[in-house]
C-alpha cells in the first residue's frame, strides 16, 4: 500500500474502490444538502469540508442543496446565512439546488408508485399509524386503508394535492414491509398535507413530501454520485435504496448513501433545537451571538476559515462518534492567529502610572514591531507620555521572587519602551491602589543599542498612554457551557449548566493604531489573548471580541477538578 493511500480516509477508500471497479472518474458528484431550519454549526463544517474536500481533490462539483420541504420551519433568512457560511469557509459550489424545484417530478413518481400498487393513501391519525408499527421487536399490523383500490387512491392523493383536505386527514405512504427489522420500511408516510406558505414556491402546493423520499431522488435527479450522511441516517440507507430501485434507468447513474460519525464538540450542543431555545430564551444575543457554536457565531467571534478547515482536518473522518475537546478547536485558532495577526497593546484593567521624570506635555514616539512571525508585517509608532496605564494585576506593593512584574522598588521593562522603577503609590480611602509612581532610565530604550538597554530585567509589561489612548467596549467571551457534555445528563437539564461568566464587558484603552480597525480586523492584544473588531461596531465606537485567550485557562481548571 502506498503512503498516499495510506493516508485516506474511509469515504476516500469507498471513492477509490468504486474508480478501481470502473467507476468514470467524470461522473463524481458530491453535495452539500442542509435543511435551511436554522443557522449552520460547526458540526455542519466538518460536512462542509468533507463534501467539498472531495470535489477539490477529485477535481469533481459539488452541490449545495437545500432540502426544503417544511415550510412550517424554513425561512429565505436561513438559506442566505447557510450561503454565506459556506462561501466564508472558503467554497464554492457548483450548481445551487432546492428539492423544491423537484416537486413535480416527485409527484409524478409518487403518482407511479400508487399505480404500481407499491403506495397507498392512509386516512389514520398520526397516533394510529404510529400505534400500528410496532416495536423493534414485534412486527407492525397493516392500515385499514393498505389495500385501498388504486383509483381511489389517486383521486386522493390529488385531492390533498389541491387542498381538498385538512393537515392530518391523509397521508401517503409506500406499501413495503409491516413486519421487516428496520421500522422505517414498515410504510413510511411519503407525503403529509400542510396549509403553510413555502419560502419559494408560495402556495402552489399543499402537500409536501418527507425527508426520506425526497433526498435520494434528489441526488438521483442531480446525479449525485456519493450522498454521504451522518450515522445516524444508516437505518435510512435501506429505505433510500428501496425507493431508487424503484424508478432508476439503468442507463443512468445510481447514488449510493454512506455515512460517516458525527464529531460532538465539548461544553456546547448542536443541536438546532437546542440552539433555537438558546436564541428564543435570550441566553444568547441571537444565532450569531460569539459564543454560539454556529459558524456566523464562530465568525462574529473572530475565528477564521483556515482555522475551522484545519479543525476539521485534524478530526478527520471516522465510523464511531465521539466528544472533541473543543480547546481543540480552539488551539487550531490561535495558531493560525499567531502567524496572521498584527501585534497591538491594549489595557482592560487600567492602573494609572506616572513616569515622574519624564518631561510634562511632551511624547515620544516608539517602534513596534508587528509581528514576530511575519517578517513583512513591519512596524509601527506608538506614543510614550508621562502617564501610562498599565494593568491593575501587573502591580504589587509587595511581592515574592516569582512576581515577575511591577512591584515597589522593583524594575520591569515596558513593551517597546524603556525600563522603569516603582518608586511610591497612591491609595484612595478604601486602601486600593489608584497611581503608581515611578522613574524611567532616559538610556534603557529597547533596541537602541546602548549598554542599559541591553540590561536585563525579568519582567515586560504592555501599557498605552493616557493622552493618546481609545477608549473602547470589550466583550469578554468565554465557553458558553462549564459542563463538557451540558446535554448528556439524563437528570439535568442542558440550561442547568450555563456558564454565568460566558460574557463580560468591560472598558479597555487602546493605542491610537487601531482608529481606524475595521469590522472583522483580528488583532493580539499582547499578553491578554486574540481580538476581533465586532459588528456592532461604527466608525465613533469600535468593540472588541475576544476570540479566545493566548493559553488554554480550562486545562488546569479541568485539572484541579
Amino acid at each position: 500500500m502506498s503512503e498516499e493511500e495510506r493516508s485516506l480516509n474511509f469515504i476516500e477508500h469507498i471513492i477509490e474502490d468504486d474508480l478501481k471497479a470502473g467507476y468514470d472518474k467524470k461522473s463524481l458528484r458530491f453535495r452539500f444538502p442542509p435543511e435551511p431550519n436554522g443557522y449552520l454549526h460547526i458540526g455542519h463544517a466538518s460536512s462542509i469540508c468533507l463534501n467539498f474536500g472531495l470535489g477539490l481533490r477529485y477535481d469533481s462539483p459539488v452541490n449545495l442543496r437545500f432540502d426544503d420541504t417544511n415550510p412550517a420551519k424554513e425561512e429565505k433568512e436561513y438559506v442566505e446565512a447557510i450561503k454565506a457560511d459556506v462561501e466564508w469557509l472558503g467554497y464554492q459550489w457548483d450548481t445551487e439546488c432546492y428539492a423544491s424545484d423537484y416537486f413535480g417530478q416527485l409527484y409524478e413518481w409518487a403518482v407511479a408508485l400508487i399505480k404500481q400498487g407499491k403506495a397507498y393513501v392512509d386516512s389514520q391519525s398520526s397516533e394510529e399509524i404510529a400505534d400500528q408499527k410496532g416495536t423493534p421487536t414485534e412486527p407492525g399490523t397493516g392500515s385499514p386503508y393498505r389495500n385501498r383500490d388504486v383509483a381511489e387512491n389517486l383521486r386522493l392523493f390529488e385531492g390533498m394535492k389541491n387542498g381538498e383536505f385538512k393537515e392530518g386527514e391523509h397521508v401517503l405512504r409506500a406499501k413495503i414491509d409491516m413486519s421487516s427489522s428496520n421500522m422505517l420500511m414498515r410504510d413510511p408516510i411519503m407525503y403529509r398535507i400542510l396549509h403553510k406558505p413555502h419560502h419559494r414556491t408560495n402556495t402552489d402546493w399543499c402537500i409536501y413530501p418527507m425527508y426520506d423520499w425526497t433526498h435520494g431522488e434528489s441526488d438521483y435527479i442531480e446525479q449525485v454520485s456519493h450522498s454521504l450522511c451522518t450515522l445516524e441516517f444508516l437505518p435510512h440507507r435501506e429505505l433510500y435504496d428501496w425507493f431508487l430501485d424503484q424508478l432508476v434507468d439503468s442507463k443512468k447513474l445510481r447514488p449510493k448513501q454512506r455515512e460517516f460519525a458525527r464529531r460532538n464538540l465539548s461544553h456546547t450542543v448542536v443541536s438546532k433545537r437546542k440552539l433555537l431555545q438558546l436564541v428564543e430564551n435570550d441566553v444568547v444575543s441571537g444565532w450569531d451571538d460569539p459564543r454560539m457554536p454556529t459558524i456566523s457565531g464562530l465568525r462574529r467571534r473572530g475565528y477564521t476559515p483556515e482555522s475551522i478547515r484545519n479543525f476539521a482536518d485534524t478530526i478527520g473522518i471516522a465510523k464511531r462518534e465521539n466528544v472533541v475537546d473543543v480547546s481543540l478547536l480552539e488551539f487550531h485558532v490561535r495558531e493560525h492567529l499567531n502567524r496572521i495577526a498584527p501585534r497591538v497593546m491594549a489595557v482592560l484593567n487600567p492602573l494609572k502610572l506616572v513616569i515622574t521624570n519624564f518631561p510634562e506635555g511632551t511624547e515620544e514616539w516608539l517602534d513596534a514591531e508587528n509581528n514576530p512571525e511575519d517578517a513583512e508585517a513591519g512596524s509601527r509608532q506608538v506614543p510614550f507620555s508621562r502617564e501610562l496605564y498599565i494593568e491593575k494585576e501587573d502591580f504589587r506593593e509587595e511581592a515574592n521572587r516569582k512576581f515577575f512584574r511591577l512591584k515597589l522598588g522593583g524594575e520591569v521593562r515596558l513593551k517597546n519602551g524603556y525600563i522603569i522603577k516603582a518608586e511610591s503609590c497612591t491609595k484612595d480611602e478604601n486602601g486600593n491602589v489608584v497611581e503608581v509612581q515611578c522613574t524611567y532610565d532616559p538610556k534603557s530604550k529597547s533596541g537602541s543599542g546602548t549598554e542599559e538597554s541591553l540590561r536585563k530585567v525579568k519582567g515586560t509589561l504592555h501599557w498605552v498612554s493616557i493622552p493618546h489612548a481609545i477608549e473602547t467596549e470589550i466583550r469578554l467571551y468565554d465557553r458558553l457551557f462549564s459542563d463538557a457534555t451540558p446535554d448528556g445528563h439524563k437528570d439535568k437539564d442542558f440550561m442547568d449548566f450555563v456558564n454565568p461568566d460566558s460574557f463580560k464587558k468591560v472598558k479597555g484603552y487602546l493605542e491610537p493604531s487601531l482608529k481606524d480597525a475595521k469590522i472583522g480586523d483580528r488583532f493580539q492584544f499582547q499578553r491578554l489573548g486574540y481580538f476581533n473588531v465586532d459588528s456592532d461596531s461604527d466608525s465613533e465606537n469600535l468593540i472588541f471580541n475576544r476570540t479566545v485567550t493566548l493559553r488554554d485557562t480550562w486545562a488546569k481548571l479541568e485539572q484541579k477538578k
